[in-house]
């Protein structure tokens, strides 16, 4: 019998996507733009909080917006007709995620020469967008009450991974059993260094906090 030949690989899968993100990172370091990854499951309110978000920020900033989706243009639409910023779509051709390689595309194509501030709301889903890193300044996710407070034990990887985590939807917690104590115990035990906001951004309740973390995390930016 042929005997099968057999290799080791201690080079992470991800090594290429991590080097082409760092090189981005230091790209947008160089231009001054601040780039925002937005991660989160559907429906868990991204577009109305980024909606709600920018409409406070885009007095100090020049804001642009990559939406990612496996196809449509609606989120795009809607946010270029609500808030009147630069806003591009991209498709993702049925991945489920963004890399590296994909975002510096989408920022070729929007043009950061004139940007301060770039938000990428990330592909609809807790698992594939947590795994590749998009050359970000920020990494932020959106968690909603009705999603359950167990999320943080089911899909560890984007808590770990966040430095913010903004609890939507709070304006629903008389209807659904969801544990906030418990919630914030279980992402601190993920990400100790995580910060935690809750909000309903369909009352505009905590909107103006997740602001003032934004202008912020650029100010530090900044300055370093």
């Amino acid at each position: 019998m042929e005997k099968i030949r057999t290799i080791t690989v201690n080079r992470s899968a991800y090594a290429d996507n991590d080097l082409e993100a760092n090189i981005l990172r230091e790209y947008l370091k160089d231009k001054g733009t601040f780039l925002v990854n937005l991660m989160s499951s559907p429906g868990a309110g991204k577009t109305t909080t980024l909606t709600k978000l920018i409409n406070l920020l885009k007095k100090d900033y020049r804001i642009g917006v990559m939406e990612a989706d496996i196809d449509s243009d609606v989120d795009a639409l809607s946010i270029a007709k609500n808030t009147g910023v630069k806003s591009i779509q991209i498709h993702t051709s049925g991945m489920c995620h963004l890399d590296a390689g994909m975002t510096k595309s989408g920022l070729e194509e929007i043009d950061i020469s004139d940007l301060d501030l770039i938000f990428l709301e990330n592909v609809g889903n807790l698992v594939c967008p947590a795994e590749f890193d998009t050359g970000a300044c920020l990494d932020v996710m959106i968690l909603s009450v009705p999603e359950g407070d167990d999320k943080p034990l089911k899909y560890p990887l984007i808590f770990e991974k966040c430095d913010l985590v903004i609890i939507n939807k709070i304006d629903a917690l008389p209807y659904f059993n969801f544990d906030m104590e418990r919630c914030y115990q279980d992402i601190y035990r993920r990400n100790k260094n995580a910060t935690i906001i809750q909000i309903s951004a369909k009352n505009n309740i905590g909107i103006n906090e997740v602001a003032d973390y934004f202008k912020n995390k650029i100010k530090n930016w900044k300055e370093k």
